[in-house]
């Protein structure tokens, strides 16, 4: 199967890697490999990215959204992992979702189908 055309890689400059890989790990139960000081990848179990301290940090652009199927449990864990919940569960086409902030700000968000 191609990898042409699909998302690959996603990266996040984080001010800390050590509190992200905390936050992450916690939250989702995500694996680091470092790569010195300023960069660590992280691998979900499907997508590898990675976390920088080598640019700013701007929270902006699109939506980075996980699934779950067991999404109340999910808004815990990321809440007793220090993330704050900035839309708890609520109902979309489709299913329903939550959206968080991670200790770096980004806004990232949690969707299920039931």
């Amino acid at each position: 199967m191609s990898n042409d055309d699909r998302i690959d890689y996603i990266e996040f400059a984080v001010a800390d890697i050590a509190a992200a890989k905390a936050f992450y790990g916690a939250a989702f139960g995500w694996t680091f490999k470092d790569y010195g000081p300023e960069y660590c990848e992280f691998s979900d179990g499907r997508l590898t990215g990675g976390f920088t301290t080598l640019a700013p940090v701007s929270t902006g652009g699109p939506l980075v959204v996980l699934y779950s199927s067991r999404l109340e449990a999910t808004q815990d864990k990321v809440a007793s992992a220090g993330g704050s919940i900035s839309k708890p569960i609520f109902d979309f086409p489709g299913g329903r979702r939550f959206q968080f902030r991670d200790p770096s700000g980004y806004e990232l968000a949690v969707w299920s189908r039931d």
